[in-house]
């Protein structure tokens, strides 16, 4: 599949975004008119450049408000083509953009458009370039992919095809399959974007919320599908206008883009192997038979199966003092430290917390690691640094477990262990013995890990964990925090063994103190009694106002002793109609809390009517 970009999708100049698209990897270009008219660099200068980067230039865009028009703006129009004509062949290029008409169409007529659109297409011709006409989902009389491409049967040009553009289709749920009855000669180009699903005008929503592939919720694949089955054999090119990726870093904006590309690509052929024989072909070959009967080749990824849970996770810090008092409360025992390396490992069960000292002068306390057991680590690694995932490298022995270690997107390092049935881990005997101590009852696993997301990369996280480690996003939820709204997003493994939570913090304020925070959380069998024993060893529980237990009552009408319970322990509660949930917090130390859970009957949840109190409480404590 030959892939492509849109320079619109990027931060910098034209330079610096044609840079970024190389180093990334990819085959070619769109160029936005806009970056080329703001641009120090000649038409001349771009297609030399391009060319030592080993870019194609493979469409300009956009030519506007062309079609259903007066005949004396018809002529304005074609001498404002023939101008972009003769620009695009000092460029080098030979396919240009053309939306259906949005702002100037006074003639709702077809015949008036298909006439107009071949005498483009014939000046077209002239100068050696095709004409993708694209119907934009806002378009005034022509908003249906099927609508353009009937225009382009009337004309019947060779130098008039269609643009078939993901969202302007889905976004307004277009059935994709007559896809497949296009002439493949008349698809001049293909553009994806994806989106989340918002209730807005579609103008809007495209101009801001577009995001690459898997970052959102539109059936990509299966749109892919249909245009794969449909003959098509050009590029595949990302058009995705957003906020946030047009004031991000513009090289890894680039490869976050490309390893959607990759992540479609694969997911597509998936589509396909799927759905084999319930084309309009009528095929009925075997997946990888039917792929390869189509011109377009679809690469695929090592396959791998999601995470069958937590190896460990990692906190790194300067001081680990108030960590190893915390941890010994909660009734983790202290295994010892590293034979080489400056760690400790303290555990409770099957929970396993390293503490890492290394490397972490006057650093406060935060995540900085997380184990995860797989089948393969050195296949599932593969497939990471396939989806572009930088590589992180720990120094070992010759006698010490090798991790294989990706970094995700907010700069936690992420190992690939290789898991064993019984839930233990081959590299805690490169730990020495641990100290005396009084080992809890509890067995106890890591239930999920809250991670905060810098605003620029959080799309960029949920297609990492989607694409690199099989994880599947939930929906979103927005949880209010006195300082403004917590995005949220949920990636888990179909069994729950892995709950992944990606929260996207409201914006800091200047000079304030640190509002982002994360937290491990532990699952037990008996939430009171660890609450209990956690108290007598004197543990600083996070202090639920009374208010909230006025509130659990009067939802819920729990029994009166059981409410005393939850208000002397500060446990918090939910309930849902698969089973219950209690948890408590502790204070924060660094950036990092702790929460132990008890998950009652097929409760899955993460107790999210309870979040804005424990927003609200550490809010006030940071401002006391």
């Amino acid at each position: 599949m030959r892939t492509g970009i849109a320079t619109v999708c990027l931060s910098g100049t034209l330079k610096e975004k044609m840079q970024a698209c190389a180093i990334a990897g990819f085959d070619g270009i769109e160029i936005f008119e806009q970056d080329l008219v703001t641009s120090p660099l000649s038409p001349e200068s771009v297609r030399t450049m391009a060319a030592d980067l080993g870019l194609g230039l493979d469409l300009y865009q956009p030519f506007r408000d062309f079609d259903g028009v007066t005949p004396d703006l018809l002529k304005a129009n074609l001498r404002r083509a023939e101008a972009k004509f003769k620009l695009m062949s000092r460029l080098g290029m030979d396919t240009i953009l053309v939306c259906s008409n949005v702002a100037t169409a006074t003639i709702d007529d077809d015949a008036v458009r298909a006439e107009q659109l071949a005498q483009l297409a014939n000046l077209a011709g002239d100068h050696g370039i095709k004409v993708a006409y694209e119907a934009l989902a806002w378009g005034k009389y022509v908003n249906d992919y099927e609508h353009a491409y009937r225009l382009v049967e009337m004309v019947d040009h060779p130098n008039l095809g269609t643009c078939l553009d993901s969202f302007h289709i889905l976004s307004r749920d277009w059935d994709t399959a007559p896809i497949e009855g296009i002439n493949p000669e008349k698809i001049f180009f293909v553009q994806v974007a994806d989106a989340p699903k918002l209730s807005m005008d579609v103008l809007s929503w495209s101009r801001h919320y577009r995001v690459f592939p898997g970052e959102g919720q539109f059936e990509l694949a299966k749109f892919m599908g249909h245009v794969v089955r449909a003959g098509y054999t050009g590029p595949v090119s990302l058009e995705v206008f957003n906020d946030v990726f047009r004031q991000s870093d513009v090289e890894r904006t680039a490869v976050d883009a490309m390893r959607s590309l990759i992540w479609l690509e694969e997911q597509s052929a998936k589509w396909l192997a799927d759905n084999a024989g319930n084309g309009a072909d009528g095929a009925a070959a075997g997946g990888a038979g039917l792929r390869r009967r189509y011109p377009m080749e679809l690469a695929t990824l090592p396959k791998v199966n999601e995470p069958a849970g937590f190896n460990f996770a990692e906190v790194k810090a300067d001081n680990t003092a108030q960590l190893e008092k915390l941890l010994g409360q909660l009734g983790f025992g202290f295994e010892g430290r590293h034979r080489t390396k400056d760690v400790q490992l303290w555990t409770m069960g099957q929970a396993r917390v390293i503490i890492n000292e290394q490397a972490a002068s006057h650093a406060e306390p935060s995540i900085a690691a997380l184990g995860f057991d797989v089948d393969s680590p050195v296949i599932a690694s593969a497939r990471a640094q396939q989806l572009k995932a930088p590589v992180v490298a720990r120094k070992v022995q010759a006698d010490e477990e090798v991790f294989q270690g990706i970094s995700a997107p907010d700069s936690t390092e992420i190992f690939l262990c290789q898991g064993s049935p019984d839930g233990t881990a081959a590299w805690t005997h490169e730990f020495g013995e641990g100290l005396e101590h009084a080992r809890s009852a509890q067995n106890a696993v890591i239930d999920h890990v809250n991670l905060a997301q810098p605003w620029q990369h959080f799309d960029e996280a949920v297609l990492f964990y989607t694409s690199a480690l099989a994880l599947e996003p939930q929906p979103f939820a927005e949880v209010p925090s006195p300082s403004g709204l917590v995005r949220s997003q949920v990636m888990e493994t179909a069994d729950g063994a892995v709950r992944l939570v990606l929260n996207l913090a409201p914006v800091q304020q200047a000079n304030g103190p640190k509002t982002y925070q994360e937290h491990i959380a532990f699952a037990v069998d008996d939430l009171v009694a660890t609450a209990r024993a956690a108290r007598d060893r004197g543990l600083d529980f996070l202090q639920i106002p009374a208010n909230y237990y006025e509130d659990l009552d009067a939802r819920f009408d729990l029994a009166p002793d059981f409410l005393a319970t939850l208000r002397e322990l500060n446990l918090l509660y939910d309930r849902d109609g698969d089973g219950e949930f209690l948890h408590f917090y502790t204070a924060t130390v660094g950036s990092v809390f702790f929460e132990m859970v008890e998950r009652r009957g097929g409760y899955s949840g993460y107790g999210a009517p309870n979040a804005p109190v424990r927003h609200a409480v550490q809010y006030d404590s940071l401002h006391r």
